[in-house]
């Protein structure tokens, strides 16, 4: 059976191994609480060249390596109250994806010999396909370490407005392309004074391999190399030049983020469920207390974080008046994170509802959490994972998942709300700003969790804001809470496992960038383009394949 042929070398493996591992380092240090953004892109470019031209199965290999370096410590912070092996499992699931991404970076090495200005795009349409189906698979995905999560400081922040988190992920993978391309060709230059493997073909070389003229000027020397680091500075710069709004166009409210923190940080969070209430309560009673002594604004809405009540208040007298009377106090409607018993027996819901001051619950100002966290919030295979592990029994009850948008409609500002890890979900957000949101609203309980995985939520939170042109804001149990503005600017965030309250101005915005009307559709067109370029790679090396003889 003949084999394809892939022209010229790989790098040596003793070249390589370290680079997958440096890539998934890099592509660490760019995500909260580092920062360092400027790291994704050459990320991407350390595993693109660490895999290219490799065997399907060592490009899966290098891909895995660099997924494992990259999500086991990103990913640490779900180890700190469950032990190691739920960590360990989805570091290990991650990492598969990026395996497939090393194997396809692999498969496509023959189009990118073919025609060498190919790389970058392919670079960056692998990674938006990739990310594609890691974030819906399985059990409705996972989507937390996307490129586009780490360019919160970014100028290429800016491009979510154009095109959403998708093409934010494919302007981060096209640099780490270009700046791949500018420095291939100086191995390739060394690779000339290196004995062949004993497995090459002789004389076999690519379009990125052929000698460098007789003669040729030192400037077309090194125009290989400039022209695509060029390119790559002016794309990253030229994120700058995308217009988002700095602030909403619409009427001006006055928004409180209650974080009233927990006793004790651990999943022991619901044995605390009394005294976390208390805390949200008096938090918000203080509150008025300064409004009335004239020393802050009244707000006229207050948020409250996910879990503020886990005693269900539309079942349990003392925590519903418990919850009436801050609002009464305070005269602000308030949402408040609940956790709400049924609707079958043995079923509960993660919802945010609105409580009114003088009327009480607003039924129907309720939202659902709609994406509930597998394993964590429910159970799938609920039989089968006990043979894994006997702490899947710590959840007894499921979570349901709800069926609405969360556009809540409080009266003086229409709210999009999401719960905790739904604002990794594109679908998820962008439903309640189609259904009319002025302002983004993120509830989450970071109790059992770090402030590394609360200040990548923020992350996720400022591109949203940008993606949608929308005023934001994150509400946390314990930190870290904030408003966002429409450009992605944070104001008044709060320290982590700290009591705080912060108040602030917002102006609300109904408008829709291109990236609300467009919806899914960038995603769609790029990730069709990439699996056209696995086609495309099949056919060519099929043409490729050697004779015998």
């Amino acid at each position: 059976m003949p084999r394809p042929v892939v022209p010229g070398r790989p790098l040596p493996l003793r070249v390589a191994v370290p680079l997958a591992v440096a890539a998934g380092l890099a592509l660490l240090v760019a995500f909260p609480p580092y920062g360092v953004w400027p790291l994704a892109p050459i990320g991407v470019a350390l595993l693109a060249a660490a895999a290219h031209r490799r065997r399907l199965r060592a490009g899966a290999g290098l891909g895995f390596l660099t997924g494992v370096a990259f999500f086991a410590p990103l990913l640490a912070w779900t180890n700190l109250h469950t032990g190691y092996l739920p960590w360990v499992l989805l570091s290990l699931l991650q990492a598969g994806y990026l395996a497939l991404l090393g194997a396809a970076t692999a498969w496509v090495s023959p189009l990118v010999d073919r025609a060498r200005w190919a790389w970058p795009a392919l670079t960056g349409l692998l990674w938006v396909g990739q990310e594609a189906l890691r974030d819906r698979t399985p059990f409705g995905g996972f989507p937390w370490g996307r490129l586009a999560f780490s360019q919160d400081t970014s100028p290429l922040l800016r491009l979510a407005a154009l095109g959403g988190a998708p093409l934010v992920t494919f302007a981060v993978a096209l640099i780490g392309g270009l700046l791949v391309t500018a420095v291939w060709r100086g191995w390739v230059t060394a690779q000339r004074h290196a004995p062949p493997p004993s497995d090459a073909v002789p004389g076999a070389d690519g379009p990125l391999d052929g000698p460098t003229p007789a003669g040729a000027t030192a400037a077309r020397r090194w125009t290989p190399v400039v022209v695509p680091a060029v390119v790559a500075v002016a794309l990253t710069a030229g994120g700058l030049l995308v217009p988002v709004a700095t602030a909403g166009s619409g009427a001006t409210v006055t928004v409180a983020i209650v974080q009233g923190n927990v006793p004790r940080l651990g999943l022991d969070f619901n044995a605390q469920r009394q005294a976390v209430l208390n805390n949200h309560v008096d938090a918000t009673i203080e509150l008025a207390g300064r409004v009335t002594a004239g020393q802050q604004r009244r707000p006229d809405l207050v948020v409250w974080p996910e879990n503020s009540s886990d005693i269900d208040p539309l079942r349990n007298p003392t925590a519903g008046a418990r919850i009436s009377q801050a609002a009464d106090t305070i005269g602000a409607p308030i949402l408040v994170g609940a956790v709400l018993l049924g609707p079958g027996a043995g079923q509960v819901r993660n919802a945010g509802i609105l409580w009114r001051p003088g009327a009480g619950a607003d039924l129907d100002q309720l939202y659902t959490k709609r994406h509930p966290v597998p394993f964590a919030e429910y159970v799938p295979l609920r039989d089968v994972a006990r043979m894994v592990s006997k702490q899947v029994d710590l959840i007894r009850n499921d979570f349901v998942p709800g069926s609405t948008p969360g556009v809540v409609r409080t009266g003086p500002a229409v709210l999009g709300d999401v719960i905790c890890f739904e604002v990794a979900y594109d679908e998820v957000v962008r439903d309640t700003v189609t259904g009319g949101a002025q302002l983004l609203v993120v509830q989450t309980n970071n109790a059992t969790f770090n402030v590394a995985e609360a200040r990548q939520q923020m992350a996720m939170v400022r591109l949203r804001a940008v993606e949608h042109g929308r005023p934001a804001l994150m509400a946390s149990t314990v930190g870290v809470s904030g408003f966002v503005a429409p450009d992605g600017r944070v104001s008044d965030a709060t320290g982590f496992n700290t009591r705080e309250v912060v108040v602030r101005q917002l102006r609300l915005d109904d408008g829709r960038t291109l990236a609300t009307r467009l919806g899914w559709w960038p995603e769609v067109a790029l990730a069709a383009l990439a699996a056209a370029a696995l086609v495309g790679a099949a056919v060519l090396r099929r043409r490729q394949r050697v004779r015998p003889g």
